[in-house]
């Protein structure tokens, strides 16, 4: 008998992990499909004239916290003024 819930518990954790796994596919295919989205409007920025390198930095910075932004500018600057630029 314990065979029998050995070979039931395994094939309900075999299963479980399948669908996890299915999952996890599906949403890399979907990760895959916006990344593919993503280069599309990009091309479709740079054939109308921007900068798409720093359209890229603009996205980056829009993400992070305002203070930190503010903190390394004044940093960067700090440098650039002791290194004459």
């Amino acid at each position: 008998m314990s065979d029998m819930s050995s070979d039931t518990s395994y094939r309900v954790t075999a299963d479980e992990l399948r669908q996890f796994v299915e999952r996890v596919e599906r949403l890399e295919q979907e990760k895959k499909d916006l990344a593919d989205q993503v280069k599309e409007v990009m091309a479709e920025a740079k054939g109308r004239g921007y900068d798409t390198k720093v359209m890229r930095k603009v996205i980056a910075l829009r993400k992070r916290d305002q203070n930190d932004i503010a903190e390394e500018e004044a940093v960067l600057e700090m440098y650039k003024e002791a290194l004459g630029m």
